[in-house]
């Protein structure tokens, strides 16, 4: 045997090149981007949409919910300084402001019915 057909031995039998080890996960790598992209970041990005358009949508008197568990009426939003202010209790009427980014969610009465049902339910 001379030196080319150990060569030839060396890279397959029928001289052709062997692929690279990283070849062969490139497309499990693919099919887990792919994956990634609509189980975590679609949602996540329509979640972001959605309460963006909740706080563009923020008016007086709505009811909310921050971050911290406060509930309270919206009494004025000042879209330029991103700050609302919000009426924590009735009787006294108390008043706070928060950032917007302090938001978590606005009550409707949809909110209200299901909590009844679920209390008749109890």
């Amino acid at each position: 045997m001379d030196f080319n057909q150990l060569i030839l031995l060396a890279q397959g039998a029928d001289g052709a090149e062997q692929t690279s080890p990283f070849s062969g996960m490139m497309i499990p790598l693919a099919i887990i981007m792919v994956l990634f992209y609509f189980m975590i970041l679609r949602p996540q990005k329509s979640k972001e949409q959605s309460m963006r358009s909740m706080i563009e949508n923020l008016k007086e008197k709505d009811r909310i919910v921050t971050i911290g568990g406060i509930h309270g009426i919206v009494t004025n939003v000042q879209r330029d300084k991103d700050e609302v202010s919000i009426r924590i209790d009735e009787s006294t009427g108390a008043k706070i402001r928060v950032g917007m980014s302090a938001i978590s969610r606005v009550v409707t009465d949809e909110d209200k019915n299901e909590k009844k049902n679920e209390k008749k339910k109890n």
